[in-house]
């Protein structure tokens, strides 16, 4: 991880944050950069901007990067359960356990290796490393997740998503009892500024916001459905830890005595979205995995 801090001078104020930052950098695109910003490594006077923000002089701005390392991406005969496809969408159901995209520690067995392997028209406006992924899901988070075959669909979709028209909904099984049949939670999420690894609720971080319905209460857990609003990084996942309902099997976030499932128990179970070409509205619904209906069984048993 690079980590670099530098002070705005008077010659420097009023570019705008991603301008400065090409600046202060080599061989480094400003996509690249915006991407930098927009998944909140760059910080400005220990606060979060927008890659418009105009630099003052005297602006402490300071930008942690994980090293470059070259990855050379390769189809792989991975299987796919795929939902919908036609030339400008792919549906998916991942499963758990799959990562998205190549990154540093996961450079095979992604869902972009997959993809590739099925399908060689995808979208390239997010870089090889990210071809047709308009939006993410945890690794062991299962469910419903859009990928573009080309760059006019990668663009409507982005444009829904940045528009908040995409329905996106997600059952959770949380610790403790909620009382309540529907709650609201609005609160800024950023990277937690005591362990860079993790997300947390901080002031001056970007806005974030969940919608929840109880679906059913058990002893010591309530099985949730969530409704994404903003799509923050592991927003469902530190939102319901801030209201004290950690989601069960969470390693990051939640209690270390938990249900016996491997990894958190989170499903994106509905999708909706306006298709790219025909304009029509289309939805699709996905029951969660094996393993997350045992865990239902089991507190239902103890209930």
């Amino acid at each position: 991880m690079k980590e670099v801090k530098h002070v705005v001078t008077a010659e420097e104020q009023g570019t705008r944050l991603d301008k400065w930052l090409v600046d202060q950098t080599e061989d480094v695109s400003r996509s690249q950069i915006q991407a930098w910003i927009r998944d909140e490594y760059v910080e400005v006077n220990g606060k979060i901007e927008k890659s418009n923000y105009k630099c003052l002089e005297g602006d402490e701005i300071h930008w942690s990067i994980p090293e470059a390392e070259p990855m050379e991406i390769s189809p792989e005969n991975i299987p796919l359960h795929i939902v919908y496809e036609d030339v400008d969408v792919i549906v998916v159901n991942k499963p758990r356990g799959m990562v998205v995209h190549p990154s540093a520690g996961h450079e095979t067995g992604t869902l972009v290796h997959a993809l590739l392997y099925h399908c060689h028209d995808l979208s390239g406006i997010n870089g090889v490393m990210r071809p047709g992924i308009v939006h993410r899901i945890d690794k062991d988070t299962s469910g419903l997740l859009m990928v573009a075959k080309n760059d006019k669909a990668h663009t409507s979709l982005a444009d829904q998503l940045a528009e908040k028209t995409i329905d996106r909904k997600y059952m959770a099984i949380v610790h403790g009892e909620i009382n309540h049949e529907f709650g609201t939670i609005e609160a800024p999420i950023a990277r937690d500024p005591k362990d860079r690894q993790k997300m947390a609720v901080v002031e001056g971080g970007k806005d974030a916001t969940t919608h929840f319905k109880v679906l059913k209460v058990y002893r010591d857990y309530t099985y949730v459905e969530c409704v994404l609003e903003t799509g923050r990084t592991h927003q469902i996942r530190v939102h319901m830890k801030y209201i004290n309902h950690p989601l069960a099997g969470d390693p990051k976030y939640g209690p270390r005595k938990s249900l016996e499932i491997d990894g958190q128990a989170l499903h994106a179970g509905h999708l909706a979205f306006t298709h790219p070409t025909t304009k029509e509205r289309m939805a699709f619904d996905q029951e969660p995995p094996q393993e997350f209906l045992t865990c239902l069984d089991e507190i239902e048993k103890r209930t």
